[in-house]
C-alpha cells in the first residue's frame, strides 16, 4: 500500500473506532437521513457534537453528504468500509472457510 492509501485507511479506521460513529454508520447502513434526523437519533448528545462526529465520518469518506434546499441528506460510501474488508478480513474468512469445508468432508467420511 502507498502512503495515501495507508492514510486513508487510518482515518477510516479512527472513524468507526468511535461508538456513536458506528451508530451514524448503521443508521445510513438503512437509507440515507437528513442531518436533523440523525441529530434526533441521539438525544443524548448536541447537535454541535453530532455534526462533528458526521465530520470525521465525512473526512473518511464514510459519508458524503448533499444539500437539498435547506436539507443536508447524509448517505452512506461503503467504499472504505469495503477496503478494509479486502485487506483486512477476507483472506481470514478465506482460510476459515478451506477448514471448516476440511472438516465437513472428515465428518462425512
Amino acid at each position: 500500500m502507498t502512503d495515501t492509501e495507508e492514510e486513508e485507511l487510518d482515518r477510516v479506521l479512527k472513524a468507526l473506532a468511535h461508538r456513536t460513529r458506528r451508530r451514524i454508520v448503521d443508521l445510513l447502513a438503512e437509507r440515507p437521513r437528513t442531518t436533523g434526523e440523525l441529530c434526533a437519533a441521539f438525544p443524548e448528545l448536541d447537535r454541535c457534537t453530532t455534526m462533528q462526529h458526521l465530520g470525521v465520518l465525512e473526512r473518511a469518506g464514510l459519508v458524503v453528504a448533499r444539500r437539498e434546499g435547506r436539507e443536508r441528506w447524509n448517505h452512506l460510501d461503503v467504499l472504505p468500509i469495503r477496503a478494509v474488508h479486502d485487506r483486512w478480513i477476507s483472506p481470514y474468512a478465506t482460510g476459515a472457510v478451506g477448514v471448516l469445508s476440511r472438516l465437513a468432508d472428515d465428518l462425512g467420511r
